[in-house]
């Protein structure tokens, strides 16, 4: 068993973005693992562990535009089946 079981990636468009903020917010408000934040201050690209991806949905879409979502049931996926 997995300890965090969704694989989150999306991309933020917006304006002012801030990856280290972004990263602090993360870290202070989100238990999960495999964080990443990169891009610039027009778009960002998110990749994240958690158990509750449609946290890290609402956060991220306070940030500006959300798209190409996913978001992947990774103890599905090490069992053989699609995620």
């Amino acid at each position: 068993m997995l300890e965090y079981r969704y694989d989150t990636q999306l991309l933020i468009e917006g304006e002012d973005l801030d990856e280290n903020k972004i990263i602090e917010y993360f870290n202070n408000n989100f238990k999960g693992d495999c964080l990443l934040a990169v891009g610039d201050d027009e778009l960002i690209k998110i990749h994240y562990h958690t158990n509750e991806p449609w946290k890290v949905l609402e956060y991220c879409r306070t940030l500006g535009e959300i798209y190409d979502i996913v978001v992947e049931d990774m103890d599905r996926q090490s069992r053989g089946l699609k995620g």
